[in-house]
Formats: C-alpha cells, structure tokens, sequence
C-alpha cells in the first residue's frame, strides 16, 4: 500500500470543502471496499477523508409515510430497522444476503452504492481494464466472464455491479441525495448508476467532489409486498450471480403496480421497465409472471459461459412475483433457480 494522508470531516459541508482541496483525494466510509481497492493497488488516493462519522447515522420516517435514510447508516443497523422491517422489506432482505455480520457492521448505506466491481481482470493490476485504465482492452470478453454482465454491457466493458441493497433500491424508486461544491441535488437511484458504454471507468453519475448524504424512500410502496432474492454459488458471503427484488400491488386477482428490478446481470442494478409494462393490467399468475420476464430478458446478449444467468434470473423473479400475488404457492414450487429450469 502506497503511503496516504488523512483526516476526518466533522460535517458534510467540511467534507466537501476538505475534498475540493484535492480532486484525488476519497471519501473513506466504512472502507470495506475503497481499503481492499488501495491494498490490490487498484487505488491510490494520496488523501483520505473520514467520512464515516458524520452526523448522518439516522432512519427517519418521512410526512409520505417513506424512510430517509442517513448515508453514514450502517448495513446491519438499516437492515435491522423496525420502519425497513415492516414498510419495505425488500431492502432488509437485501441487506441481510450481502456480505458477512462483520462486514455489515461497518459499511454504510452510502458506500454501499459506491462500491466497484469484484471483475478479476479490474482487481488484478497486472492485467488490462478499461475500467481501471481506459483504453487498454476488455480481456473478460474472452476470458473468465461466468459473474459478468448478460444486458446493458459494450464493446468496452462486461462488469457487473455488485451491490444487493442497490437492488432493492432501484424497485422501490428510492432517491440518492448528494452534496457537493454546486450545493444539493437529488438523483433517481435508477439514474444513478450508469451502463459502461465508452466509459466504463465511469461508474456512477456522481460528480467531482460530491458527497452522498442519504437515500429517500418515496412512502408509495411503503407497505406493499416486496421481496428480494439471490442466488449465488455458496449460501452466505457470496456476490449474486443473478439476484432479483420485486414491489408488488395486486387487487382482485389484477397486477395493478409492479417494479422490479434485477442485480448481477448489468453494469448497474437493471430495473425491469419492459417486464412492468407488461404485467399492469394483466391477471397476477404464473403465467403473465413468465411472459412479463421473458419479454424483459429478450434484450440479453450472453457471452460463452454466462447464459445460465438469463434463465436462473426468469426463475427468480418469476418465483417472487409468484410468491408475493400468493404467499401459498412457494410450498408448492419445487423451480430451482440455479438450475435454469424453466
């Protein structure tokens, strides 16, 4: 590890003001990501800026009925979180499937969003990336691409991200707040992240020097059925092979809304328009389940070894959706998700 500075901000304002005094300089959260990264040689931020306790450590409930979530919030706290058990627990669930207690512990709700792809070829600084160096090449295109992207992925970039709470995020329209030396603005976490184009070194739509202050949690799905799901090669502290996260409104036997969105299959968390679009309107079965998905996984473009994510996420969310219109019916699915069963 390359030698660094360091120092902690005691407000947001500060942090923002320390961080314009050195374009490469990094906030430091919880460090559960950003720490791994300098220790590879990945990065080399010659400053560091403690963010980690500034006094945005609280889950308030909103006048709508939603959440605003403080970006210094720990995982295991939110996930444990009486208002997120009970009004939205798709995003407890995808807590509680990432990482390990230990980890949770420590990360927080806005490095969670930030936090790079585990691509072998990104992570190893012997090898070419054009994440890590633009320009260089994509050898994950012919190389070891099984975890990689199936949609939204270019010429320049397979990688995948690798958050679960994002997930979560994305299917219930939550809200990313930054702060930064133009002042405040919101984005859509769905607008968020972004696909890697020409640009993969470009992660996420944040600019210079801002900072993540929280997230907010609309009340519109405060209270619907929702769910969240990965599967993944070991049971526990494991990264999604395919993952999915389902809000669900169904009245008299008719999808009346839906969201959902799916993780380990893009870029960024890919939520679901075409397969919404699809089930509004339509009876809440199996059925419309499986045409809604596959209408929605149309668009994926497999490389050599990593098609079996198209099927096992069909089955996932299918399996959700299922679900979710009717709690009985998970006694009596045997699909199982990592075999691709249709």
């Amino acid at each position: 590890m390359k030698s660094f500075t360091y120092e902690r901000a005691t407000d947001p304002a500060q942090a923002v003001a320390l961080l314009a005094r050195d374009p490469a300089a990094r906030f430091l959260g919880g460090g559960t990501n950003l720490v791994d990264l300098m220790k590879l040689g990945v990065e080399t931020p010659g400053h560091l800026v403690d963010v980690a306790r500034l006094p945005l450590d609280r889950v308030e409930v909103t006048d709508d009925g939603g959440l605003l979530i403080g970006a210094t919030v720990r995982n295991s706290d939110l996930a444990a979180d009486p208002a997120v058990r009970t009004r939205f627990p798709a995003l407890s669930q995808a807590l509680l499937a990432g990482a390990s207690g230990q980890l949770r512990n420590v990360a927080t709700t806005g490095g969670n969003l930030l936090q790079r792809t585990r691509c072998t070829y990104f992570q190893d600084v012997t090898k070419a990336c054009n994440k890590r160096e633009p320009g260089t090449g994509c050898p994950a295109r012919e190389g070891v691409h099984r975890d990689l992207a199936v949609l939204g992925h270019s010429e320049a970039c397979v990688a995948t991200h690798p958050s679960d709470m994002a997930v979560a995020l994305a299917a219930l329209d939550a809200d990313v707040l930054l702060l930064g030396p133009d002042g405040e603005r919101t984005v859509p976490l769905t607008g968020f992240h972004r696909l890697p184009g020409d640009h993969p070194e470009k992660d996420t739509v944040i600019r210079p020097g801002e900072l993540v202050t929280g997230v907010r949690l609309p009340g519109a799905a405060a209270g619907l059925p929702s769910a969240y799901r990965k599967a993944r090669d070991r049971a526990s502290y494991a990264f999604a092979l395919a993952s999915a996260a389902v809000v669900l409104d169904v009245r008299d036997g008719v999808v009346g809304d839906v969201r959902l969105a799916f993780g380990g299959l893009a870029h960024k968390p890919w939520r679901a328009t075409t397969a919404e679009a699809t089930l509004r309107g339509e009876p809440a079965t199996p059925d419309s389940f499986r045409h809604a998905v596959d209408a929605e996984l149309a668009a994926a473009r497999p490389l050599r070894d990593n098609g079996f994510k198209v099927p096992m996420a069909r089955n996932l969310a299918v399996r959700l959706l299922t679900e979710l219109a009717d709690p009985t019916a998970s006694a009596t699915d045997h699909t199982d998700p990592r075999r691709g069963d249709r």
